[in-house]
């Protein structure tokens, strides 16, 4: 991997949270400026919008900020925030009766948002963003207490095994992807090893040995791969593919880098800001995947 280059096409093109990210990465800059960087997405309610999530441009707090937001805080490791305890406590303030987080609160100002934020229904559960909402909240929760200890992350994990009990064929692959992540996060906390465990080997022949599924009504290229349901190593879910499928899948992730240092994503935006911030948030967490999995 070209670092620099990756450096270089950040500073041209990336948001200033991701050039925290990448700094922080790299080896300098420090957890408060990260910190920062997040809170220039923070409503006064405790949560998360104005396009934290790129095509969720609106500037109300949603589910799916909430997930950058966590996703952000978990970079900080083994330095913890604040913040991340209070967007646990936002999230029990917005989850449904059965523990699930809606896809998306209401959305008053669509303007550049993709349609399956403005149109999905506030009044159902959506195993999709719970799962991954909760699966990075796990993964922060190794190293922070108060998210541990979340009554928010007790009630989403349980409804999160209860529908994934319920998945079978054809279901749609980001909520396939997602759960399968969920329950590789949940069992590495012992939150709920045993379920997860359990319900991995269920999920199992929905999982394609090579781990590539389409995403249906996505982009004709667009699909979940391997270390989208196992991104990291040491988990249950590694345990769905071999070790060859997931060593050529990092050598594809690490051939992804374009010449101008970044690295592209293969679905539909919604705007032209979203389609820029896209490939800066894709550049760092390709490098986050990368080091994680000892490429890096």
């Amino acid at each position: 991997m070209d670092v620099p280059g990756a450096a270089a096409f950040l500073a041209s093109a990336g948001r200033v949270l991701d050039r925290r990210r990448f700094e922080l990465l790299t080896g300098g800059g420090s957890p408060d400026a990260v910190v920062a960087a997040v809170d220039a997405y923070r409503n006064d309610d405790g949560g998360y919008g104005w396009g934290l999530e790129p095509d969720l441009r609106s500037g109300t707090s949603q589910p799916g900020g909430a997930l950058h937001a966590l996703e952000a805080f978990a970079d900080l490791t083994p330095a913890t925030t604040a913040r991340a305890a209070e967007v646990c406590d936002w999230l029990a303030a917005v989850s449904l009766p059965d523990g699930g987080l809606p896809f998306a609160l209401p959305v008053p100002d669509p303007a550049a948002c993709a349609p399956f934020w403005t149109q999905a229904d506030p009044t159902r559960s959506s195993l999709q963003i719970t799962a991954v909402v909760a699966a990075t909240a796990h993964r922060l929760a190794e190293a922070d207490p108060a998210v541990a200890g979340s009554p928010w992350l007790s009630r989403a994990t349980a409804y999160c095994l209860q529908a994934a009990r319920g998945l079978g064929p054809g279901t749609n692959a980001m909520e396939l992807a997602f759960a399968v992540q969920f329950l590789d996060a949940a069992g590495r906390t012992g939150a709920a090893s045993d379920d997860a465990a359990a319900l991995l080997d269920r999920l199992r022949p929905l999982v394609p040995a090579d781990g590539l599924l389409h995403v249906a009504g996505g982009a004709e290229g667009e699909f979940m791969r391997p270390l989208d349901f196992a991104p990291l190593p040491g988990g249950p879910a590694r345990e769905l593919f071999t070790p060859a499928v997931v060593e050529a899948e990092l050598d594809r992730l690490a051939a992804g880098q374009q010449a101008d240092g970044g690295w592209t994503v293969d679905f539909d935006s919604w705007s032209p800001a979203a389609a820029l911030e896209w490939r800066g948030h894709r550049t760092v967490n390709a490098l986050v995947l990368l080091r994680a999995n000892g490429r890096l």
